[in-house]
C-alpha cells in the first residue's frame, strides 16, 4: 500500500518503481487457446466460475515482464503489482490450479519486495497476512504464495487473519480471525486485484491499529 497520508516511518515508493528491474520469468506457453471447441452443448448449465462473468471471456494473464505499475483503487493508497491482465495467456482459473504457479509467484513477488523494500526488512518488524479464504479453504491460492513468499522473505505469515462471513467481495466486512499480528509493518498480498474491494476492507480492518500497510499483488486484472 502507498499512503498519501502516510504514518511515521512508512516509505515513499512511487519513486522507486522507476528503478525496478521485474524478474525474468518464462512466458507459459499458450498453446491452442484460441481454438474453438465447436461441440459444446449451447444448452448446458453454465457454472459459475470463479474471475469469470457468465457473458465474457474469463480473464487471462500471460505473465510479460515490465509490468509492474501502482494501480490507484482508492485515493487514500495504491496496489502494487507485478504483472496485468492481458488478452491472451493462460486463464485465471487455468493459473490458479497449477500447483508450479505457487512457486512462480513467490519468488517473482520476492525479487520485486525486495527491490522495493530493502534493508528495512532486515528490521525484523515486518509480516505478511492475505484476504480471507472464501470459496477455496482447503487449498486457497493466495495463501501457500504468502506462506512460501514468507519463508522467502524471512518473516512470519499470518494464516486466516481476516475472516468475512458475506460472499460479496463489493463492501464486504472483514473482522479478525485471530489475534491481529504484533509487528508494525504488514504486506498485505493478494494473488489477483480486479476492483481492490478486497484490499479496500483489508485495509479497513488494519486501519484502526495504527500498523503501516503496503499492497501487493501478483496481477493487476484490469487492462
Amino acid at each position: 500500500m502507498i499512503e498519501q497520508n502516510a504514518k511515521p516511518g512508512a516509505i515513499a515508493l512511487d519513486e522507486m518503481l522507476n528503478d525496478i528491474e521485474v524478474p525474468s520469468l518464462d512466458v507459459p506457453e499458450l498453446g491452442a487457446l484460441l481454438v474453438s471447441d465447436k461441440s459444446k452443448d449451447l444448452f448446458e448449465e453454465k457454472k459459475r466460475k470463479a474471475w469469470k462473468e457468465l457473458d465474457v471471456a474469463e480473464a487471462r494473464c500471460d505473465f510479460a515482464p515490465n509490468k509492474v505499475r501502482i494501480s490507484y483503487r482508492n485515493p487514500q493508497f495504491g496496489i502494487i503489482s507485478l504483472w496485468k491482465k492481458s488478452l491472451y495467456g493462460r486463464t485465471l482459473t487455468d493459473i490458479k490450479s497449477d500447483p508450479d504457479m505457487i512457486e512462480k509467484f513467490a519468488e517473482g513477488m520476492n525479487t520485486l519486495i525486495r527491490q522495493i523494500l530493502g534493508h528495512s526488512l532486515a528490521t525484523g518488524d515486518w509480516c505478511i497476512v492475505t484476504s480471507p479464504k472464501r470459496r477455496h479453504k482447503e487449498r486457497n491460492f493466495a495463501s501457500l504464495i504468502s506462506a512460501r513468499l514468507g519463508s522467502l522473505l524471512g518473516i512470519p505469515f499470518y494464516e486466516d487473519i481476516a475472516e468475512c462471513h458475506s460472499k460479496h467481495r463489493v463492501g464486504a466486512v472483514f473482522t479478525f480471525g485471530a489475534e491481529p499480528p504484533k509487528e508494525n509493518n504488514i504486506i498485505v498480498f493478494d494473488d489477483f486485484v480486479t476492483t481492490g474491494a478486497t484490499m479496500i476492507s483489508m485495509r479497513e480492518l488494519f486501519n484502526p491499529l495504527g500498523k503501516n500497510l503496503v499492497f501487493f499483488t501478483g496481477i493487476n486484472n484490469k487492462l
